[in-house]
């Protein structure tokens, strides 16, 4: 293959610039950014050769020139790799990417191990990096950032007043559901919590047990950790705890689905024995047998509305996002 040929098949670089303008690459560099010293025939020179070669500078190289990352790092906070595959951290993802394009942005996943602040350290010394968005984290996290992420951060879920936060209303989801359970005469209302290493989780917990108070009954919690299989084997414990049980709230849809399968098996009847309903709205809900009550939970605004905060600096950790969420009444309850 001829040099010629070779040279219109291969994309131009900044070093084929500086070489057709006879110029050195720092001075190319300057010359095509407009940032430090240059004559202005070396830029007119500069200038052409890149018009003639049809170059292109790399947005990669271009932001970190102007001192900013070209990547926005989803953290998940999580002790295994597992929550990676999770449903709502792919929806998150998914969503975060999409708000990022138009700013020629791209969006990585980096799980930290609760309490890793080294990572933070790791993350904040990395240029590459234009902002974090924090997932499943706790206070001491939060307060555990780095300086030189300040400003750089938002939070899913909690910002405890040190980061902007945005999240979905889990204190009016489940007085929802309790209120509709207790409406259609349901007494014995259990819940299949989330893993005790999720913060974020914590707070759906407290809002059962604050709106089982409320109407005077007993709070009876049990863990469905995360997965249809953790909520199978939570149902069960829980069932074999308390059989009366005639209602139960669980964590996320994927639980309760598994919770849905373990009554099945059983050979409890869905509602009429007991009544399931989960959170998340997920698509898999509808398609339960039997069709799941839920509540809505729009992750998709909620990271494209941190991502975009992340990427304009409209932040403020002063006023939080809330998304509401409404119950789905389905057959399950």
């Amino acid at each position: 293959m001829s040099q010629a040929s070779e040279s219109v098949r291969r994309t131009p670089t900044l070093a084929d610039v500086a070489h057709a303008a006879g110029v050195s690459t720092a001075t190319a560099s300057r010359a095509l950014s407009g940032r430090g010293p240059v004559s202005a025939a070396a830029r007119a020179d500069v200038l052409r050769a890149a018009a003639a070669l049809a170059y292109a500078p790399h947005p990669v190289a271009v932001s970190l020139a102007r001192g900013e990352g070209h990547r926005v790092v989803v953290g998940v906070v999580a002790p295994s790799p597992w929550l990676l595959t999770d449903q709502y951290v792919a929806r998150l993802v998914t969503a975060a990417a999409r708000a990022a394009d138009p700013y020629a942005v791209g969006v990585s996943v980096r799980r930290l191990r609760p309490g890793d602040r080294a990572a933070l350290d790791e993350l904040a010394r990395d240029r590459s990096v234009r902002g974090l968005v924090l997932v499943n984290h706790r206070a001491e996290l939060v307060e555990a950032l780095p300086a030189a992420l300040r400003g750089q951060v938002v939070a899913i879920g909690p910002g405890f007043g040190r980061v902007p936060a945005y999240d979905v209303d889990t204190g009016s989801a489940m007085a929802a559901a309790i209120g509709h359970l207790t409406a259609t005469g349901r007494r014995r209302i259990a819940m299949l919590t989330g893993p005790a290493w999720a913060a974020s989780l914590r707070r759906p917990v407290a809002a059962y047990r604050d709106g089982m108070r409320a109407h005077g009954l007993p709070g009876r919690t049990t863990s469905g950790g995360l997965t249809d299989s953790t909520g199978h084997a939570g149902l069960r414990r829980l069932m074999r705890r308390w059989p009366d049980t005639d209602a139960v709230v669980a964590i996320t849809d994927a639980v309760a689905i598994g919770a849905l399968r373990a009554l099945a098996e059983d050979g409890v009847r869905v509602p009429d024995d007991v009544a399931v309903i989960g959170f998340d709205d997920a698509p898999a809900a509808a398609s339960a047998l039997p069709a799941l009550t839920t509540s809505t939970h729009p992750v998709e605004r909620i990271a494209a509305g941190a991502v975009r905060a992340l990427l304009t600096g409209d932040t403020a950790a002063d006023r939080p996002v809330v998304h509401p969420s409404t119950l789905v009444r389905r057959r399950s309850a």
